[in-house]
């Protein structure tokens, strides 16, 4: 059984799956669990009439699914997963304006990161991934059929 050799596509599905999995942990560990901490980000949540207990499940989902990305275990629905927390994230700066250095963080960075996300589901895991995603289809679920002429 041969395999082919990765493509140069393979390793740049391969370098954003890993980039996009370490700033996913990072915003986990870094940012909500140390700079911020885990009750202030709660607090923080509840700030915004958020339950605080939705803190600690993004903080998971964040970590778990960077890990994830890293490992290359089914990018494609982790990347999709995500989505949720980053449409909420670009909610929560959409007011501050541009340019993360706004008071508060702007909204540019949860809408960059929501395109490399879908890049990353379209994509797929690249090389190197330990458990690949099945592939995601963007054709009508019922193709028409070809005559036998």
């Amino acid at each position: 059984m041969s395999h082919a050799r990765p493509s140069a596509s393979d390793y740049a599905a391969l370098l954003l799956r890993v980039s996009l999995g370490v700033m996913y942990i990072a915003h986990s560990i870094v940012l909500k669990g140390i700079t911020f901490t885990l009750a202030g980000t709660a607090q923080y949540f509840e700030s915004l009439g958020l339950p605080g207990v939705l803190a600690y499940a993004t903080f998971l989902a964040e970590f778990l699914g960077g890990v994830l990305l890293v490992l290359g275990v089914q990018s494609r629905w982790v990347a999709l997963g995500l989505l949720p927390i980053l449409f909420g994230a670009a909610w929560v700066h959409i007011g501050n304006g541009w340019v993360f250095s706004a008071q508060g963080g702007g909204w540019e960075y949860p809408l960059y990161l929501i395109v490399l996300s879908v890049a990353q589901a379209l994509l797929g895991d690249g090389a190197y991934a330990l458990k690949p995603s099945s592939p995601l289809t963007l054709a009508p679920a019922s193709a028409p059929l070809k005559s036998a002429a």
